[in-house]
């Protein structure tokens, strides 16, 4: 039967088919083809910049897909989460500290906190670990030493640790007064949920020797390594295009001068545009001789160094919005906080 609602049907099935789409594959592919009509030669470095940024998370992200799926094959994942429960402060502690001597990004952070919630590690020590771990690692120490010496950079452990801290505490808390409940997205939860073996009396390390286990692993091995792998490769993507049309000395050009207000400043435009922590060395250098405060300096290379767009983009395909949002705030307002004890110390 033919009617008016027809033809109206043949126009909306791409529609349909667009909604239904993966977001992350669909932006990638919109982008990409973008580049294609526009510029073939960015595009070409964006493939590059995404390959070579790909392969060098690669192994952090198997080892964490591979390690969440053997202990939730084994059935251990309960075991796991109650190991970290009754010893939060001290477990923040040494989370923050860890973090600040681990080698990862923003963004290469994403697959370890992701397999550390999914085991059922409680909230708290995962984001002391996760706000941490990009700011401070020992080669970064070095070359920070070497580029603004080496008062700036023991500062900038301390500020990795202490935002850290902050951030680990103030989950504690959140989770404490009921604000956040399940930290991640509902279906990496359901996943994750819908291939536990509950009972802790049926663990088995060698979940290979069953079968049911075995698939079990598969699949979530397979499903963790994809879901999180397109996000990834988006923020990558997003990256490469920061860092060519997103000069960092344009950037950081705004945040010079004094006080509180640079301080508050520096802090909120490090968030969204992305500097590389390497390269940011130098060029905050060279404002810091011309003027722009320690505060200022660091606030700008903490709260770039633990979000950007493209991790942000990670951390909001893999966390609730609550987790979202208090990562982003602990960030910015540790940021901050760096940016005034560096002002007073420095």
């Amino acid at each position: 039967m033919t009617g008016p609602a027809g033809p109206h049907a043949v126009w909306l099935r791409p529609w349909q088919a667009l909604r239904r789409a993966d977001r992350a594959w669909l932006s990638i592919a919109l982008l990409a083809a973008g580049l294609l009509a526009f510029d073939r030669g960015q595009l070409a470095e964006s493939a590059v910049f995404v390959a070579r940024s790909a392969a060098s998370v690669l192994p952090f992200l198997l080892l964490s897909a591979l390690t969440a799926a053997w202990v939730l094959a084994a059935g251990a994942d309960g075991l796991i989460g109650r190991a970290f429960r009754g010893r939060a402060i001290r477990m923040v502690l040494v989370a923050a500290a860890t973090g600040a001597l681990s080698p990862f990004c923003s963004c290469g952070v994403i697959p370890i906190v992701a397999a550390l919630l999914a085991m059922g590690v409680p909230l708290a020590p995962v984001m002391a670990f996760w706000l941490a771990s990009p700011l401070m690692d020992p080669a970064m120490f070095f070359v920070t030493a070497g580029t603004l010496g080496v008062e700036f950079a023991l500062a900038k452990a301390g500020a990795a640790i202490g935002v850290g801290m902050l951030g680990g505490f103030g989950a504690m808390l959140a989770v404490r007064a009921g604000l956040v409940g399940d930290a991640l997205r509902p279906e990496l939860v359901q996943r994750a949920r819908g291939e536990r073996f509950r009972d802790p009396a049926d663990v088995l390390w060698r979940f290979w020797q069953e079968p049911p286990r075995a698939a079990a692993f598969r699949r979530h091995a397979v499903s963790k390594t994809l879901f999180l792998g397109k996000w990834l490769l988006l923020a990558f993507l997003l990256e490469s295009l920061m860092l060519a049309w997103l000069p960092a000395d344009a950037v950081a050009g705004l945040v010079g001068g004094d006080g509180f207000l640079t301080i508050l400043s520096a802090a909120t435009i490090g968030a969204p545009a992305y500097l590389n922590g390497y390269a940011a060395l130098p060029l905050v250098g060279g404002l810091m001789s011309q003027g722009m405060s320690a505060g200022a300096a660091m606030a700008f290379l903490v709260g770039g160094g633990i979000t950007s767009l493209p991790a942000m983009l990670a951390v909001w395909a893999t966390a609730r919005r609550a987790v979202f949002v208090l990562y982003l705030g602990f960030a910015v307002s540790g940021a901050v906080l760096a940016g005034l004890v560096a002002g007073l110390l420095l």
